[in-house]
Formats: structure tokens, sequence, C-alpha cells
């Protein structure tokens, strides 16, 4: 029988934002997308979930699927409890949606080549999932959008350039347009299709415009930016030209512009960089907003709003990276390119307030701005999404919005694609759950490895990064005594007055005497060393320890991960078998700094459903040592996420290379349904435990530096002991 042996202070009660009477934003469930294919299916297979809509009543979604070809359906009646409807077959690759009343208009694209493009408009019923009709486009769609009354549906014609042609310039005919095509009664009226010629408009290749997305406002008026032409067009109902103006560029500064530097560094700059918008709305009749994610020669990781005559009234520069940095979800890998990516966007007025809701390829956030002053955005909230948002639908009706997350790491064994629902309610922020927000210098931290609690300050943590920063080995300081938890400090690891090198930090404990030992994960085909690492409160090395050959004769790549300390003696558990241990089990290995000594015993661990199970963490507390067991599975094959509990006395070393004791384990918590309480998937990487002065204990996950990756960080109390 199982016991719970912790006093749970409520996962669920642990959440980001002080309770307050404010009405917040918080993800309430998520939804598979292969959950939608039918019986019999390879599920196997690559799906997405990309541009979403909604149903009049709001109680059904739907969003486009194009590596499948399809567009699913989801019944969120109950929003808390998302229900598959099924995929439409589309006979191409749909690339958005727009829906009026009961009706989802999907544009398709059946082009046979970047030179023959060519495109379908398809109505499809809601209730029942039929094809009710369908116009022929000419050309390949990209965005759809539909007027206020319910009797126009406007279609941007990309014909997308080919990227490997002609240095992937645009200068590519055919040229795109836009189209305008009637709806009655929810019907298409194919006769009246307007194919409408915006050449000859931009600076930038006026001959060869990309229209890329297109929205309408109360006036009928339709706008649409052409996103590697960096221009914004606005027409009327008719199809007339009445405005037009270049989306410009930014002068950005505190950013970071140098990719694969594994470090997060934001003082560069880039001037005159071009917006290059993507995503685009209305926020009233006068003001759109634009989400300048580039593509060919620009990306300001901005957003920008223009009254319709084309004055700039707006502009956040770097600032709509800031919040995204403070949560831990910036894209290190993507910084000389646009960062985090402002693509997607929606608009929707709750209430009194009018809010937009921007989505970040590649931090895999949405960033919440109340627009109700449509010249004065005010960031309100950042929430995270599945990997790569790509579509956002807000249902003001039911004070609720939608994401679609078109990653699927089906091929590298990684998370699915999800759609995931949120609502607004008076309820506290859940998220972020730990954030670097109101420290004296800007924190940009990931990857968060190993913690270790203060011996005398209560809710005072220490905190480790992993490789993915290894040109940026940083001791973070939590106040997790805050709501969210707050980074305050961050020291870096040094050697010799310079930042060390060659260190994997997957643990970090107190050493007693006012700075810390580190465990730091080696691999030997990269010639990084298995080691103990000590460091005083500067972050200074002092001390480095190699494993002795008993150990490195049988290594593999998979070392310590974590590390404890009682008395003179270092504990630190492998994380995986190496090469003289016993299938699932590992070594609990220990080192005596005072004799030098060194000595293990042996740890039995699950044996894995799918993939592998391995050690996490290990931290001594009391009469007991507390580990954490892993899985490296995510999502729904995941089994294994909990904390065991050995007994003290169990921890006799035994000499290596010799029979090894093996030591008995209790479980403590199953910290799948923790979790699951944030309502998106269940994430792989449980890698962080402490216990601090008060002997509360604290779980925190390893984001992966955001890296194939949603970015999400889990930091938690599971209670006191």
């Amino acid at each position: 029988m199982k016991s719970n042996l912790l006093v749970a202070a409520s996962a669920l009660a642990l959440t980001a934002g002080a309770a307050h009477a404010d009405m917040t934003f918080n993800r309430i469930a998520s939804f598979e997308t292969i959950g939608n294919m039918a019986a019999g299916e390879d599920l196997s297979r690559e799906t997405s979930a990309e541009i979403i809509g909604a149903s009049e009543d709001g109680m059904t979604v739907i969003y486009t699927d194009s590596p499948l070809g399809v567009a699913g359906l989801i019944d969120i009646t109950d929003p808390k409890n998302p229900k598959a409807k099924g995929n439409v077959e589309l006979g191409g690759e749909p690339t958005s949606v727009t829906v009026i009343g009961n009706t989802a208009f999907v544009a398709v694209n059946t082009s046979e080549s970047f030179t023959a493009p060519s495109g379908k408009l398809v109505s499809i019923n809601l209730k029942d999932g039929t094809i009710t009709g369908m116009c022929d486009l000419g050309g390949q769609p990209d965005s759809t959008a539909h007027s206020h009354a319910g009797d126009l549906v406007s279609v941007a014609i990309e014909n997308e350039r080919d990227e490997d042609l002609g240095d992937g310039r645009v200068g590519q005919l055919p040229a795109g347009y836009m189209v305008n095509v009637g709806v009655k009664d929810e019907a298409l009226l194919c006769d009246t299709l307007q194919k409408i010629d915006v050449t000859g408009l931009a600076e930038i290749s006026p001959e060869d415009p990309e229209p890329e997305f297109v929205d309408i406002n109360s006036l009928g008026e339709i706008a649409v930016t052409m996103q590697e032409n960096n221009h914004i067009v606005i027409l009327n109902a008719a199809g007339e030209v009445i405005n037009h103006f270049s989306a410009g560029a930014v002068d950005l500064t505190r950013i970071d512009t140098i990719d694969e530097r594994a470090a997060l560094i934001f003082d560069q700059s880039q001037m005159g960089r071009l917006r290059e918008p993507d995503g685009m709305q209305w926020l009233d009749d006068n003001h759109i907003m634009i989400a300048n994610e580039g593509d060919m020669d620009g990306g300001s990781r901005s957003i920008t709003v223009f009254h319709k005559d084309g004055t700039e009234v707006f502009e956040s520069g770097s600032d709509f990276e800031t919040a995204i940095i403070q949560a831990g979800h910036y894209p290190d890998k993507r910084s000389d390119a646009k960062g985090a990516e402002p693509e997607g966007m929606e608009v929707g007025t709750f209430g009194d307030t009018t809010y937009a809701f921007v989505l970040a390829e590649r931090a895999s956030t949405v960033s919440v701005y109340d627009v109700t002053d449509a010249t004065n955005p005010v960031f309100t909230q950042l929430l995270p999404s599945g990997i790569a948002p790509e579509g956002v639908i807000a249902i003001p009706s039911r004070n609720l919005f939608v994401t679609a997350n078109e990653a699927d790491l089906i091929e590298d064994g990684g998370v699915r694609s999800h759609v995931m629902v949120y609502e607004l309610s008076d309820a506290p922020a859940q998220y972020p759950t730990l954030t670097s927000e109101g420290a004296d210098t800007l924190i940009g931290w990931g990857a968060i490895s190993g913690m270790v609690g203060d011996a005398d300050v209560a809710g005072k943590i220490y905190a480790v990064n992993d490789s993915f920063y290894g040109y940026q080995p940083t001791i973070f300081t939590i106040d997790a005594t805050q709501t969210p938890a707050r980074i305050t400090d961050a020291v870096t690891v040094t050697r010799g007055g310079h930042v060390a090198q060659k260190l994997d930090m997957e643990g970090i404990t107190l050493d007693g005497k006012g700075g810390f030992w580190i465990a730091s994960e080696g691999r030997t085909d990269r010639v990084i060393p298995h080691a103990l690492y000590n460091v005083n409160a500067k972050g200074e090395i002092k001390a480095e320890i190699g494993l002795p050959a008993e150990l490195m004769g049988v290594e593999t790549r998979f070392g310590f991960e974590g590390i404890t300390k009682v008395g003179d003696t270092l504990w630190m558990p492998v994380q995986r078998e190496w090469k003289d241990d016993p299938k699932n089990t590992v070594k609990l290995v220990s080192y005596n700094t005072d004799t030098k000594e060194w000595g293990a015993v042996r740890y039995e661990k699950a044996e894995p459903a799918k993939g592998w199970v391995g050690m996490s963490e290990i931290v001594a507390a009391g009469d007991y040592f507390y580990v954490i067991e892993r899985d490296n599975q995510i999502g729904s094959n995941a089994v294994t996420k909990k904390i065991f509990r050995i007994p003290a006395s169990d921890m006799v070393p035994a000499p290596l290379g010799g029979d090894l004791p093996t030591v008995s384990k209790e479980e403590v918590r199953d910290l799948i349904p923790d979790l699951k309480s944030y309502n998106g998937y269940v994430v792989d990487k449980i890698e962080g435990l402490a216990i601090d002065a008060d002997g509360e204990m604290f779980v925190s996950t390893d984001n992966d530096g955001v890296d194939d990756s949603s970015g999400e960080t889990f930091f938690w109390s599971i209670g006191k002991m």
C-alpha cells in the first residue's frame, strides 16, 4: 500500500499571482490533436493545430491541420473537458479558418508548385462536419477573415515564394492578391468572387505582393499585412485601396542577438530592424495592431499599433520580450534571428475591457494586453501555451479564449500538438510559477536542474542551470515566500576569474561554509568531466574532484543528477545504469570530503513502461533521503514522476568495485497529479527538489532551455514533512 507522507499544501493552491479581486486568465484544459483521429488510424502520423475558429455559440472550435489535410472539430460545451468531434477531410492543405454563425470557411492550398499555385474556399457545417460549399480561389491562400455582418469572407492569396530560389527573395511571380467572396445565410456566393490587385503599392518588390494576414473592422474596412513586402494595405468593402503604408522599422535595444552562445545576455541592439508583420487585428475601427514576426529581412520582436491613416501610435520595442525573459521562456537558440517571434494575434472585448492576445511562436507564450485604449496597450499577463502557438480565438460570451499549437514532436518522441483552453475569472493567476520580475537587473534563466534550501532562512532556495547554458553556468537565488516565486539574484560560476567551461550542473548542496558543492554530469564524448566542484558564495570554483577509476571504468553519459551532504559525506545519484549495474538499478555514490573515500549503495528503480526511468535529485533531511525518480516520457505517455524516501540508516556505503547493498524505498508523492493541475500536458523533466529551513519541500521542472519545449517551468511546494 502506498502512503502519502507529506502534508499536501495543495499544489493547486500553489499558484502564481497573489490572490486578488482582479480578473485573470488561466489555462483550464488541453486537447491533444491525435484525439480527433479515427479508430485504426496511424497515430504516429504528424498532426497539427494551426489556425482556429469558434462557432457563434462558442460551443465548438475548429482548427486547421495541414499535415493531415483536415479540419479538426472539438466540443467545448464543457470547456474544462474538451471532447473530440473528429476530422473533416479537405483534399488539400488547410491554411486558415474563419467562422460565421455555425459555418466555418476554410482556405485550402491545393498548389502543384510555387509557380502553379491554386486553392479553394470550403464551407463546413460545424454541427455535423459536412461540407456545404466550395469556391475556386485561383491561387495559394493564407489567412481569412469575415465581415461583422457575416456577408463577406476576405482571403489573402499569398502565392508564397520559393525560399530556395533567388536567394529566397521576393520578386517571384505569380504575384499574390486579395479575394472577397459574398456570403448569404452562411452560404458561399461564388459568383460574387472578386479578385483584388494589390501590386504597385509596397516599396519592397511592389510587383510581387505576398498578402499574409487579413482582418475586417465593423465598418467593413479590410486591413492586410504583406509580410515580405513590409507593408500594410487598407481596403474598403468594395475592394478599393483606401490607404497603404510601410510597416517601417524599429531601433531595438536591450536584446540578445547572438545565436548558439548558450547564454542569455541582453545588452545588444539592432538598429533599423524591419518589422515584417505577420498577425494583425483591428483594435477598434481606427487602429490596427501588428505582430512583427519577420521573415525575409526583419522581425523586430515587437508589437506596433498604427492608426489606419498610417500614423504609428504605439511601439513595444524590446519590452514585448521582457515578461517572456523573466518567466524563463526566452528561446536563446533564436537570438540571432527573431527572438521570441510574435506571430498570431486575436482581440476580444470581455465586459468593459478589450484584450489583445499575442502569440510568441518560439517562446510558446500568450502575452495579454489591455487595449481598451488602443493608443496605449498595457501588458497584463503572460500565459503558457503548447509548443509553437499559431492561432488563437476569443470567445468573450463564455469568458474563454483558445489557442492552437502547431508543433508535433512525434518524430523525436516528444509531445504532440495541442489545443488549449483559457478562462477569465476572479481566480488568482496560476502562471508563471517562477519569475525574475522585480530583480535589480534583467535576469534571463531556464533549464533549472538542481536545487537546495538555505539552512537558516525559510523559503530561500538556491538553484543551478544545466549545460544548455554552458557559457553562463549560474547559481540562482529564489525567494519562495512570494507567489510567484522570485529569482532575486544570479551568480555566475567562474574558474580562475573567467566563466567556467565544461560544466553540466545537475545538483547543488550547501557546503556548510557559506558556499556550495555542485555535481556536474559528465559527457566524455564532449570532453565534459564527471566531477564535483566546491564553489564559494561568489561563484568561484575552489576545488575540483574527479571520479575514481572504479567509476570511470564503467561510466556512461548519464551521470550524477543531484547532490546532498550529510556530515562530511556527499551523496550523488547516478541517473541511469552504468556498465556494471544490473537492469533497473543505479548507484547512489558517496564521497567523504574528509577521508577522500568513495563508496556507494544500490537503488532499485521502476521498470519503464516506455523509454527509460532514471534519477533526478537527492535531498537529505532528518531520518531520510528524498529522491526523484522519473521516466523520460511526456504528455499522455508519462507514467513515473515520483518522490521516494530512503531511510538514512540504509545509506551505509560499501566500497566501489564489489557488491553493493540495496536500499529500501517508500513512495512519498506521485507528482503527475500536481503537473496535471496546470491543465497543460505532463512535462517530462522533474529535476529539482529542495527542503527549506522550515522543512517545506519545493519541486521544480527543467524546461530544456525552450528548445523543443514549451518553456514552461513549474515550481511549487508540496508542504512540510
